[in-house]
């Protein structure tokens, strides 16, 4: 039996191990499946991508992974190749446009639109991530027609352009859109914005009044465009995968924006909707917010940055109150002022029927009629 077994073991090359050695033999063979693991793992791999790699659209678009992503800038790339031709096909891109493309990547995107339009200016404030699309566009034979600024989007000053296509980072998808509609000529000069977003966000754009949604930056946004909603992007879609599914939404400025100074209704609308579902009589009874207000109406000017700011971490909810800077030192200075200032706002809604009315509920044709009042009564917003 002995000997059976030892021939058996030198047919299939397998040498007899001792009792006293098997644990140890275990334990190699464990090792070196652990690292021959390891080696197969990029350095920069996500535990919940790497089984996206290539199957995004039957297969990704290649990227660059010699570095990093960042998430905490917004740094998802849309990989699926579908998905990005479907965004340049909907753009309705002509011959002669120039594309304005915030966030390209690794050009992605990029290379699509280069292909449609006359020039794309795209705005970046990732040195690698420009190196990378502007090697790709080299590499496409398209470079001439491509440029790219490095830099903060919400801080560089935008050329002029006839289309925005882009995969907004989340993170400044409000402010970005403030400075688009708000910081343009009137009316806005650009045809249309395309613009990938955080699936809830974009819902929220659409919201009207009465809808538990509804809120400062939907307000804003109705008042001087139209907003469509265009298709689904799933998060599998993205390297590395977000946590939530994105909309693709086109922002279409409108010609038939009300007669209104755009400085002076972003802060009026800042104001009334500083807490949504009070009545604007508490509102405007808050000893904190009237001094604010007091404030604002003698100073000069107000700039949509301001807005851009305050918009920055919009998320639906509502401000409050006690979030604001400190009036304390005016309430104690002007009391008789604030005093007299608040009985003259209330005033003004009581006589427009306003008092008991909530921002949450109120068409953008109501607002600005209490604008209106406002106005007339010699109070001012910016």
């Amino acid at each position: 039996m002995a000997r059976r077994s030892a021939d058996l073991c030198r047919l299939i090359h397998f040498d007899p191990l001792h009792k006293a050695s098997f644990p140890s033999f275990l334990r190699s063979q464990c090792h070196l499946h652990l690292r021959t693991k390891a080696a197969r793992r990029r350095p920069d791999d996500d535990p919940d991508d790497r089984h996206r790699r290539n199957d995004a659209g039957g297969g990704g678009e290649p990227w660059d992974r010699s570095f990093r992503l960042d998430k905490c800038r917004g740094q998802y790339l849309l990989t699926n190749p579908r998905v990005l031709d479907t965004i340049a096909r909907v753009a309705g891109l002509r011959p002669s446009d120039t594309v304005l493309e915030i966030g390209p990547g690794t050009g992605n995107l990029t290379a699509r639109l280069l292909q449609s339009a006359r020039r794309v200016v795209a705005v970046e404030i990732d040195p690698r991530m420009v190196d990378s699309v502007l090697a790709r566009a080299s590499r496409l034979g398209v470079d001439d027609r491509l440029t790219v600024i490095t830099g903060d989007a919400l801080k560089t000053e935008f050329p002029e352009f006839d289309i925005c296509v882009a995969n907004i980072p989340y993170g400044i998808s409000s402010p970005l859109i403030a400075k688009l509609l708000f910081s343009t000529s009137r009316p806005s000069s650009f045809r249309s914005a395309v613009l990938l977003l955080q699936k809830e966000f974009a819902r929220r754009l659409l919201a009207v009044p009465g809808d538990s949604e509804f809120n400062r930056l939907a307000a804003n946004v109705s008042l001087v465009a139209t907003v469509e909603l265009l298709m689904d992007v799933s998060k599998k879609d993205f390297v590395p995968c977000p946590k939530v599914d994105s909309t693709l939404v086109r922002l279409q400025p409108r010609t038939d924006v009300p007669e209104v100074d755009l400085d002076e209704w972003l802060a009026f609308s800042r104001t009334c909707f500083s807490n949504k579902n009070k009545t604007l009589g508490a509102i405007f009874k808050q000893k904190k917010r009237i001094a604010e207000l007091l404030g604002r109406s003698k100073s000069e000017g107000r700039s949509t940055n301001v807005f851009m700011e305050e918009e920055q971490n919009d998320n639906g909810a509502e401000e409050n109150d006690d979030d604001n800077r400190d009036d304390d030192d005016l309430l104690e200075q002007n009391a008789s002022e604030v005093s007299s200032f608040k009985e003259k706002a209330v005033g003004i809604l009581k006589s427009g029927g306003f008092e008991g009315k909530r921002p949450s509920k109120l068409s953008n044709e109501e607002l600005l009629h209490l604008l209106q009042l406002f106005n007339q009564n010699g109070v001012q917003f910016r």
